[in-house]
């Protein structure tokens, strides 16, 4: 009689071994996205608990409560945001093709994640409630104005850039620019009888942008009559 082999038969159950990291993030892109549907206010445990295809419980045993699934949800927005960001190596651009290089990444990632905007649109809606909890946030976006601050400061010793700009100020601006078409694309495009969200008129836009900011990057100070 021949031994019985040690491997179990084709059709026979295999158990899975749970990977406790795979089944945290599934819960918290699950969170991703019911909070982007409805709002830290109106998202579910059950409903998040059902899209990661786990138990209540093992949201409870990850994150602790739904507000800390939530801001850990915001800071995992960011993070991804800004390592991202680190990417574009600044620190290795000339000035001017720097600045473009961000101004063409944050459009770039403002289109390819309204997950994002819908977040941060909620997020303002509670006035920073939750955010403000985070330590990780303001961590990970130190760097960035860093590398802003030194791309002026090397684009004002070429001569390229006239204007002594605060990194801040101008990350500001850029985010604007690349922001409200995105967030407000639906009534500007019932508003003005444009689909916002066509090829063409992004392009337009994207150029737009850029010679905006370089244009004032470029060009002195007006006269400081007026100005407030």
């Amino acid at each position: 009689m021949r031994p019985r082999s040690a491997l179990p038969d084709d059709d026979s159950p295999v158990p899975r071994k749970r990977d406790p990291m795979m089944t945290r993030d599934r819960v918290l892109r699950a969170g991703i996205d019911e909070f982007c549907r409805h709002g830290y206010i109106g998202a579910r445990i059950d409903q998040i608990a059902k899209r990661a295809g786990c138990n209540m419980r093992m949201i409870y045993h990850y994150f602790g409560s739904k507000e800390k699934l939530y801001i850990a949800a915001l800071e995992r927005m960011f993070v991804e945001l800004r390592l991202e960001e680190s990417r574009l190596h600044l620190e290795h651009l000339d000035p001017v093709t720097g600045v473009l290089r961000l101004v063409d990444f944050t459009m770039d990632h403002l289109g390819r994640h309204p997950e994002f905007i819908a977040l941060l649109g909620n997020e303002n809606l509670l006035r920073g409630k939750y955010l403000r909890k985070s330590q990780v946030v303001p961590r990970a976006s130190a760097p960035l104005l860093e590398a802003i601050r030194e791309l002026l400061e090397r684009g004002r010793r070429d001569g390229v850039y006239v204007r002594n700009v605060d990194a801040l100020q101008l990350y500001v601006s850029i985010l604007s620019l690349c922001y409200v078409h995105v967030s407000n694309r639906y009534t500007l495009s019932i508003t003005f009888n444009r689909d916002v969200t066509e090829r063409g008129w992004l392009d337009a836009r994207r150029r737009h942008v850029q010679q905006l900011v370089l244009a004032y990057l470029c060009t002195p100070e007006p006269p400081a009559a007026g100005l407030r």
